[in-house]
């Protein structure tokens, strides 16, 4: 096992409020102004992919946060840097990030889904070009105090397969469903996350 004290401070500031400052108020007010600048342009395929990517996004963090509840250690945590820690894994800051990933990165999507880079479908090529950047920053991110990968055998490999490919792979393919498809997928998500958070977090305190 790698590092295995940052559980115990990660768990040390969990949704404490001693480490916050007003930096987050910022975060949120560009979160929601990029959302609803969105919502001016009527980009629903672009926003139906950043709430899936953060839906997903949610659920990976509260079942790397049931890991840490019963084998005694996440595979990630964020043991300081983060003024408001929600999960063991999950900083404020990461979060309103991952809430706006997939909406900006859709961005380079070519319009018509069934073009072929390659010879790969530019859906599933972007979507795991913009995984293996993701993980590649993840590299630098464990060489500071802000973040840990816990087991020597979790790194950026796993984290690229297991994480972000289904972060931005399946929110990329969202983004071209019909509208009732998107609504139903991400309403899904979001009533399955709820759930968790109620049961895990706020009825069983495992998390």
């Amino acid at each position: 096992m790698n590092n295995p004290e940052v559980t115990g401070q990660a768990l040390s500031i969990l949704r404490s409020g001693e480490n916050f400052h007003w930096s987050f108020i910022t975060l949120f007010v560009l979160v929601v102004y990029v959302y609803y600048n969105e919502i001016e342009k009527k980009n629903w395929n672009g926003i139906a992919a950043g709430l899936t990517l953060y839906m997903i996004h949610w659920f990976v963090e509260i079942v790397n946060a049931l890991i840490q509840h019963f084998s005694g250690h996440a595979l990630w945590t964020a043991p300081t840097g983060t003024s408001f820690l929600i999960l063991v894994g999950l900083g404020i800051e990461i979060n309103m990030m991952f809430s706006i990933a997939a909406l900006t990165f859709a961005k380079i999507l070519p319009k018509d889904p069934k073009i072929k880079i390659l010879g790969i479908n530019n859906r599933l090529l972007i979507g795991t070009g913009c995984a293996a950047f993701a993980s590649f920053l993840e590299i630098f991110f464990v060489q500071t105090p802000a973040f840990a990968w816990v087991y020597p055998w979790w790194g950026s490999i796993p984290v690229f397969i297991t994480v972000y490919i289904p972060f931005f792979v399946v929110a990329f393919y969202v983004h071209d469903w019909e509208r009732k498809h998107q609504k139903a997928f991400i309403g899904s998500l979001f009533g399955l996350n709820l759930a968790m958070m109620i049961v895990f977090a706020g009825v069983l305190k495992w998390i």
